[in-house]
């Protein structure tokens, strides 16, 4: 079974960027798909981005054109640039596993999650 451990997150002010990583263990990363997901105070966790295992992008609305998603098979790590940060995007983000290698906007088609990196935009 694959693990995760997200980095990357911390405070900076609104318009500011941040680049999150979510390094994977084990020998199969290239077959999965991988996505981020966020989970602001009160609020249930929300699909932001994902990545299939061939490379199609997904991402939520809200972030179209200020945040992107990438992956390096080689170095078993998947990226989110987020760039324009809005305090809006103040959340827990998650990087999770899809082994079926799909990248859907569904929280409960991913097999295995991260601890979690916060993320904080301050106005």
């Amino acid at each position: 079974q694959v693990q995760l451990v997200e980095s990357g997150g911390g405070l900076v002010q609104a318009g500011g960027s941040l680049r999150l990583s979510c390094a994977a263990s084990g020998r199969t990363f290239s077959r999965y798909a991988m996505g981020w997901f966020r989970q602001a105070p009160g609020k249930e966790r929300e699909f932001v981005a994902g990545i299939s295992w061939s490379g199609s992008v997904y991402y939520e609305d809200s972030v179209k054109g200020r945040f992107t998603i990438s992956r390096d098979n080689a170095k078993n790590t998947v990226y989110l640039q987020m760039n324009s940060l809005k305090p809006e995007d103040t959340a827990v983000y998650y990087c999770a596993a899809d082994y079926a290698g799909l990248a859907g906007r569904y929280s409960g088609q991913y097999d295995t999650w991260g601890q979690g990196t916060q993320v904080t935009v301050s106005s």
